[in-house]
């Protein structure tokens, strides 16, 4: 084998791992909302919602709710 084939050879090995790299990529936030109600007993309650898109074009919602109760001192 001579010089020019053996860079042909690394070149396209290269290649191919930089596009298995560029395929898998990460996730992508699509949206995201966040609101928070507050009740008459002082208990506030939140949530957010996130909606995201992988490299493989699913979409993954996640909700993440929280509880906060006030005691009020007397």
């Amino acid at each position: 084998m001579t010089m020019k084939n053996h860079m042909a050879i690394i070149c396209a090995a290269l290649s191919a791992v930089a596009l298995a790299f560029v395929q898998v990529g990460c996730a992508r936030e699509i949206s995201s909302t966040k609101s928070s109600r507050v009740s008459s007993d002082g208990t506030v309650r939140s949530q957010e919602k996130t909606v995201t898109r992988a490299a493989d074009g699913s979409t993954v919602t996640k909700t993440q709710e929280s509880k906060t109760t006030v005691h009020n001192k007397p």
